[in-house]
């Protein structure tokens, strides 16, 4: 439990890196030519690095809470749901 814990920090940690230092992260690893292409803002490395770092916290949050099990089984219940058989 307290393995959890840490690591959902960190991965937080990690998270509010990559939004704080979205500029520096650029700099030193480039521009990424798909949110260039898809998020047609002036910065759009600058953007997807903070998206990514948000993801980041919400999933850390998510593994540090315990919450990532039922997340991935709310995100592919929909798949899940065909593979059973039908009630009549």
């Amino acid at each position: 439990m307290i393995f959890r814990i840490i690591f959902g920090l960190a991965v937080v940690v990690v998270g509010f890196y990559l939004v704080l230092k979205a500029e520096v992260i650029m700099n030193n690893f480039g521009r990424l030519p798909f949110f260039e292409n898809h998020l047609a803002t002036s910065g759009g490395s600058r953007l997807g690095y903070k998206l990514v770092g948000i993801i980041f916290i919400i999933i850390g949050f998510m593994i540090a809470g315990g919450l990532i099990g039922a997340f991935i089984t709310w995100l592919v219940s929909p798949l899940t749901q065909y593979s059973q058989p039908i009630q009549q």
